[in-house]
């Protein structure tokens, strides 16, 4: 089940698409690996304000796993309160299925949801071709979801403009 973990109202920060409901952005994070993923978020939450843009904005939502993360990302940007969806899952090879095959229905759902809501849907879902919960890729994959994170933020930002600019 998904819970708000953080969630503000304060719609005073000027350039995330300033004066909409839309101006919000929902953050979804799966809680598999989450000492891993969860550096996604802070790497985003440090890119914005690096780039003099408000973090009250970032509505943060759990789920589960990554499998989960369409849904509730399709449920979010029909709320017509969010301007964009970023999602961050860490899909490994458990050795029980192929996780390519979570991976790509994961990506792909994101893909539709966006389609079909018109609400931009970014990804740091990150599916990498192995992955052993030694010290060393644990430390590097966590690193790894902080740069993803950065990303997403600047394309956050440059999304948001581009979808300001086309609605003016």
């Amino acid at each position: 089940m998904s819970q708000v973990l953080s969630v503000s109202n304060n719609d005073s920060g000027a350039s995330l698409a300033a004066g909409s409901g839309q101006s919000r952005i929902a953050f979804i994070k799966a809680g598999w690996h989450s000492d891993i993923v969860d550096q996604s978020l802070a790497g985003f939450r440090r890119e914005l304000e690096a780039l003099g843009q408000p973090t009250d904005r970032i509505d943060v939502f759990e789920v589960a796993g990554a499998y989960e993360i369409p849904l509730q990302a399709k449920r979010l940007a029909k709320t017509g309160g969010y301007g964009i969806v970023v999602a961050a899952a860490f899909v490994v090879d458990g050795g029980i299925y192929r996780h390519e095959f979570v991976a790509d229905a994961v990506v792909s759902g994101m893909m539709q949801v966006q389609l079909e809501t018109e609400v931009p849907v970014l990804s740091v879902v990150l599916t990498p071709k192995t992955f052993q919960e030694s010290p060393e890729q644990i430390a590097f994959f966590t690193e790894h979801f902080v740069t993803k994170g950065a990303e997403a933020a600047r394309a956050c930002v440059a999304t948001l403009e581009n979808q300001r600019a086309l609605a003016s």
